[in-house]
């Protein structure tokens, strides 16, 4: 059994990347993983300040949501970014939350496999490219992890789009009972 990390980061309630998180989910859970899910736009977090405390101390000095997550990162076996796509990039909530994250660069790390989870209103897979580089650049801070997969929902504008392409929601599911 793997210990699942979910950070969403749909700033909407029912957003499509948050339904997304929910299939993937759902597969782990069939695959008799634990999971947790962790909606960001229910957290406060604020700016790094890039001070770099946190590389002696493993802790950010700013009293925030960001400090208790990056620790629940640290110890998942897997970690699953869902996030909308905001021209063509990471969320500014899903990128924030990895800026702040760096107290685990000096870290004892658990994750070794990452998955991304977009969804983007723009019908082209190509615009979830933009998120899939910097969910790498991120990866190549942490030598022992890997992307794993990505799951492109696109051409998903009003919340619940994504629920009517079953083969996106499918493919979300599967990933997950095979992460």
């Amino acid at each position: 059994m793997k210990s699942v990390l979910i950070l969403s980061s749909s700033p909407r309630r029912d957003g499509n990347s948050d339904i997304l998180a929910d299939a993937f989910a759902e597969g782990a859970r069939e695959a008799g993983h634990r999971v947790e899910k962790i909606s960001l736009r229910d957290k406060t977090i604020n700016f790094c300040r890039g001070c770099l405390s946190c590389q002696k101390t493993l802790r950010c000095v700013i009293r925030d949501d960001a400090n208790d997550i990056a620790q629940q990162m640290k110890d998942a076996d897997v970690l699953v970014f869902a996030t909308p796509i905001y021209y063509y990039g990471l969320s500014g909530q899903l990128k924030t939350m990895l800026d702040r994250a760096n107290p685990l660069y000096p870290a004892e790390y658990a994750f070794r496999d990452i998955y991304l989870l977009a969804a983007a209103a723009e019908a082209e897979e190509s615009a979830v490219d933009g998120a899939v580089t910097g969910i790498e650049g991120w990866i190549a801070c942490f030598p022992k992890s890997s992307l794993k997969g990505v799951v492109r929902g696109v051409g998903a504008t009003a919340p619940g789009d994504i629920r009517s392409n079953a083969a996106v929601i499918d493919r979300a599911r599967s990933m997950g009972r095979s992460c």
